[in-house]
């Protein structure tokens, strides 16, 4: 017998699992509409040359690639990809759809692939959920970004969270103030690291990339104005910065500032934005401000990032479009629902289960299911007939609330017996009836039987 194994950081959703994913990701799209997005789905693979070259080094090794067919594949050559993120096939959109009326306000909810290692809340495919505005500079799209977080968040029942603001501006403003302004992207690639590392860590990673000690010390004496990260409200953090950046931060600071006039006028609670002037987000297409949401117990990591990204689509397009987007990471808020709230709760796929008693009691029985699916009910039928205890235990154990059976008795008088799992109230009843005692002002029951 064939040892049974599922590919590493690969899953099964059985149903359970499966109704909780949907109604969190039903929650999310219509936070997402409510917000003005459209819909938009792109292919799960993409050309190679498509992908790579906008993530950074380290994101271009998580590609997963996939070998040419005929000979080329027997070399080992590669010519698509599984695609990384929403993203980069948004701005491909963009790019070969040069009619679409801007700005483009699209969401996107599907599955992306990455070679990564797996871990707690780490898998190598998972659902991302993003929403874009693409062709608008303003800083009231970024938040827009700010404000669609925090409503879809807060509509799931998530309230202990909080978003993490920074400028790519400032980061580079940071690199010079190091006296490494022709290495910003060894520096942001060093930052970017903190939360994992340590200050120890991220002075290593500089010194691997040949800066000197004192390149450190000049960061932390800049990044030390506004504490530990997330330690002040992004206002505060952002004055309390400021004075120590190079007058090339201070414009990427104003920004900031009016991102976050916009996002209170929008109604993300004050407070809930925090100044983290390490924030990197290590993928190469940002521009300009980034943000990412921590939940702040239990703690998974980032459950949502994003950030502008001004120049990706001009790499298609032979010209820049400004363009911002956020992604919420389902499968980390999940783990945090699954945790905070636990995993059960989900209404089950069915209201209904019908059965019949005797083969003779079948087509009776279906003529019921029918009656009910076709007036709007979600119906299960056994399929085979069954004693009325096995259908009971049947309806028990897939946690369906009624169970309506036919029997010879119901067969022969044109009824149908419908019991109620919660309390035991049960009916006989004509099938024109049986829609009226589903619901909660349901007539008395009959007499127990």
């Amino acid at each position: 017998m064939q040892k049974v194994l599922l590919a590493r950081g690969m899953r099964d959703f059985l149903p359970d699992a499966m109704r909780r994913r949907r109604r969190v990701i039903e929650t999310v799209r219509e936070v997402f509409e409510r917000f003005g997005f459209e819909p938009l789905e792109t292919p799960a693979l993409e050309r190679l040359e498509t992908l790579e070259g906008k993530y950074g080094e380290e994101g271009d090794r998580l590609i997963y690639r996939v070998l040419k067919r005929g000979e080329g594949g027997e070399e080992g050559e590669s010519d698509l990809g599984l695609r990384y993120d929403l993203t980069v096939p948004l701005a491909r959109v963009v790019a070969m759809n040069p009619d679409l009326p801007l700005p483009l306000r699209r969401w996107q909810i599907q599955p992306v692939w990455r070679a990564d290692r797996p871990q707690r809340g780490r898998f190598r495919e998972f659902l991302q959920c993003d929403v874009d505005v693409v062709g608008s500079p303003s800083p009231v799209a970024d938040a827009e970004c700010l404000a669609v977080v925090d409503a879809a968040l807060t509509a799931l029942g998530l309230g202990a969270f909080e978003v993490r603001l920074n400028h790519r501006g400032i980061l580079r403003a940071l690199a010079e103030a190091a006296g490494a302004g022709d290495r910003e992207t060894d520096v942001l690639v060093a930052l970017d690291k903190l939360d994992k590392v340590g200050r120890g860590g991220v002075e290593a990673e500089l010194a691997a990339r040949g800066l000197p000690p004192e390149a450190a010390g000049r960061l932390w004496s800049v990044l030390d104005r506004a504490g530990p990260p997330g330690a002040l409200p992004a206002l505060e953090g952002l004055s309390a910065v400021n004075a120590g950046l190079p007058e090339t931060g201070r414009t990427a600071v104003d920004t900031l500032r009016r991102v976050l006039a916009h996002a209170a006028d929008l109604g993300v609670p004050a407070g809930r934005i925090r100044f983290d002037p390490t924030l990197a987000r290590g993928l190469d297409y940002y521009t300009g401000a980034v943000f990412e949401t921590m939940v702040v117990a239990p703690h998974v990591g980032s459950i949502s990032g994003g950030g502008r990204y001004d120049r990706l689509v001009g790499v298609f397009l032979g010209r820049d479009i400004p363009a911002v987007g956020v992604s919420l990471g389902l499968e980390r808020i999940l783990a945090v629902l699954e945790e905070t709230q636990g995993a059960g709760g989900e209404r089950p796929a069915a209201r209904v289960l019908v059965a019949a008693l005797d083969e003779a009691c079948l087509p009776a029985a279906l003529r019921a299911a029918a009656f009910l699916r076709a007036a709007g009910e979600a119906v299960v039928i056994a399929p085979d007939p069954l004693p009325m205890r096995k259908v009971l235990r049947q309806a028990d154990q897939r946690r369906v609330p009624f169970a309506a059976v036919v029997g010879p008795d119901e067969a022969a008088a044109g009824t149908t017996f419908l019991r109620r799992l919660a309390d035991g109230a049960q009916w006989i009843l004509p099938a024109a009836d049986l829609l009226a005692h589903l619901g909660e002002d349901a007539p008395e029951p009959g007499p127990p039987g």
